[in-house]
């Protein structure tokens, strides 16, 4: 129950949120290949060597599967029975097909066609099998074989689930592995539970990982509580924090800190000007966070170009995933009006930036923090003897690091310490979970 002049924490799911809304973030899915898009009318997206518009996915279900027609229109895939075994007609073996091409009555021709009509790929498969003089000498195996083959090839068959850890985390480990620190879902998941990562905590993150650890503690905690991210360089990376789709309810307990500020805090001599000296333009980091619309429609427009260019020699490549948008308060420039109210804007967006490292600053000098999260590219150990001043006594951290000799010299210092607490007959406050 909250109490009086408490700000109310964020509100249960609407009955609405399990339909798709313009503006939504969500997850495209043919196969087992994943891409992360945020809806937009007339948006044109390219997808597994396929271009089509999601106009029409918005009002249906998480989990609807369309099938892409004739314009790029995505259309509800009815549900078909599939035949029957006793209907089939299959050979014992295959030892008499001979592959010399000449098998299949319809050439590139006939089926592009077929294609410029609006065939549905259903019916060119089905063309495909009718059209085939071998297919009913195939076994039933190899005849199961060649549908599926067809079909991936010609049905364009895409799924639409709504953004989660688990699907975030398995779409950029086969994609782009190495923005992610090699870091597997079960990984992640192993994290989340020894950190005791739950609703009301103070928890503290330093990752570099494209922000997926930031956005699997925050769908966790599910909007009750406070995240501090400290972040090197210019500014926090959360590419795939964008990509679930947070409400703004979420974003108000998340804290920002630059590392290069951590020694000053813990010495005493931070102070409000040492964050003047801060990059003023955050275009830079606006950019790594796909948020820049010109960036976006570059991409897009290279993106297609190349999947029209590498259809024919590169059939088996999955797509980049594509920029999101992640600042709801960016404008394109021609939206901005005169320089003078960019500048404005711009000051008043590093203003309310410096307030927020205050804040964040705040919370860390309490020192008394329910939990620690290092998962980086840089060496973990002084990353962790620095960090854990700022975590309360008997609260868990949990260090990830993709080299197991990192990890190891990390452990074993972990546990002569403790060896030595306990030699002086002292409690030891933290308890080491290294994955």
């Amino acid at each position: 129950m909250e109490g009086p002049g408490e700000a109310p924490g964020p509100q249960p799911p609407h009955p609405e949120d399990h339909r798709i809304r313009d503006g939504d973030f969500v997850v495209l899915k043919r196969e087992d290949v994943f891409k992360a898009v945020q809806v937009q009318r007339r948006k044109k997206v390219t997808f597994e060597k396929q271009w089509f518009y999601l106009d029409n996915i918005i009002g249906h279900s998480y989990g609807t599967t369309f099938e892409v027609t004739n314009g790029g229109s995505l259309q509800p895939k009815k549900k078909k029975e599939e035949p029957t075994s006793e209907t089939k007609e299959a050979g014992t073996d295959n030892r008499n097909i001979i592959d010399d091409g000449k098998s299949q009555k319809l050439t590139q021709d006939d089926i592009k066609a077929l294609k410029d009509k609006g065939i549905k790929g259903e019916e060119i498969v089905q063309q495909l099998i009718e059209n085939s003089t071998t297919f009913r000498d195939k076994t039933e195996f190899a005849q199961d074989k060649y549908i599926k083959k067809k079909k991936k090839k010609y049905e364009a068959i895409i799924t639409v689930v709504k953004p989660s850890t688990r699907i975030l985390s398995i779409m950029y480990y086969a994609r782009e592995p190495g923005k992610i620190n090699h870091m597997r879902y079960d990984t992640l998941a192993q994290m989340l539970t020894l950190g005791n990562i739950r609703a009301g905590n103070k928890m503290i993150v330093m990752e570099t990982c494209a922000g997926l650890v930031l956005g699997a503690m925050m769908e966790r905690m599910g909007g009750f509580g406070s995240i501090i991210q400290l972040y090197p360089g210019g500014g926090p990376v959360r590419a795939a924090t964008a990509c679930f789709g947070f409400p703004k309810s979420f974003l108000s307990g998340l804290y920002e800190f630059p590392l290069n500020k951590v020694d000053s805090l813990l010495n005493g001599t931070f102070s409000a000007e040492m964050l003047s000296s801060e990059p003023k333009d955050s275009a830079s980091v606006e950019e790594s966070n796909g948020t820049l619309e010109e960036k976006q429609t570059s991409e897009q427009e290279k993106e297609d170009s190349v999947a029209e260019a590498q259809e024919s020699h590169h059939p088996q490549e999955q797509e980049t995933m594509e920029i999101v948008s992640q600042d709801p308060e960016y404008k394109e420039p021609k939206e901005r009006g005169s320089k003078k109210d960019y500048i404005q804007e711009k000051q008043r967006r590093q203003e309310e930036q410096r307030k927020r490292h205050l804040e964040a600053a705040a919370l860390l000098s309490e020192r008394n923090a329910d939990g620690l999260i290092v998962a980086s590219r840089f060496h973990p150990t002084p990353l962790l003897l620095t960090l854990l001043d700022f975590v309360a006594p008997s609260r868990p951290f949990v260090v990830y690091c993709q080299y197991k000799e990192s990890s190891s010299t990390l452990f074993m210092l972990l546990a002569a310490v403790g060896m030595l607490y306990k030699t002086a007959g002292k409690r030891r406050g933290h308890q080491p979970q290294t994955v």
